[in-house]
C-alpha cells in the first residue's frame, strides 16, 4: 500500500494505515460467503507522527464522534464486491474526512448595518405594524 496524500501539506504514511479484510454481509449469494471483501481501515490520529499540534487538535475535535476512546479513526467499506475497490473507497473516504476536518473556518469580522439598511428595516416594521393595525376591530 502507498502513502495517502490528503492535501499539499499532509501525507499519511502507509505504515500508519492499518487495513483488515473480513466477510461482508448482505445480499450477494455464495460470493459473499466465501470472499473477504469488506475492508476496515484504521488510523491512529492521536499517535500519528505526521501531524503537528494544531492539526492533531483540529482533527481530534472535528472527528470526535468517529474516533474510538484511544483516538483511532475506524472506517468500514463494503459497497463494492472486490476488496481492492473497497480499500480504495475507504482511503478516499479517509482523505475527504481528514481534509474537511483540517479546514480552518474563516474568522468572522464584526460589522454594523448601514444607515440605509437600518432605515429599510424600520420602514418594513412600520408597514407590518400598519397592516396589523388594519386587522383590528374598529373601536366605537
Amino acid at each position: 500500500m502507498e502513502d495517502l496524500r490528503v492535501d499539499a501539506g499532509l501525507v499519511i504514511p502507509a505504515d500508519e494505515l492499518h487495513v483488515r479484510a473480513s466477510r461482508a454481509g448482505g445480499p450477494g449469494g455464495q460470493h459473499v460467503n466465501t470472499t473477504a471483501s469488506r475492508v476496515e481501515l484504521r488510523w491512529d490520529v492521536r499517535g500519528s507522527a505526521v501531524l503537528d499540534a494544531s492539526q492533531r487538535s483540529r482533527l481530534l475535535a472535528g472527528l470526535a464522534p468517529r474516533l474510538t476512546d484511544d483516538g483511532v479513526l475506524v472506517l468500514h467499506a463494503s459497497e463494492h464486491r472486490s476488496q481492492h475497490r473497497n480499500r480504495e473507497a475507504a482511503r478516499a473516504r479517509l482523505r475527504t474526512l481528514v481534509a474537511d476536518a483540517l479546514v480552518v473556518p474563516a474568522e468572522r469580522r464584526a460589522t454594523r448595518p448601514t444607515r440605509a439598511a437600518r432605515r429599510r428595516r424600520l420602514d418594513a416594521k412600520r408597514a407590518r405594524s400598519a397592516i396589523k393595525e388594519l386587522r383590528r376591530r374598529p373601536e366605537d
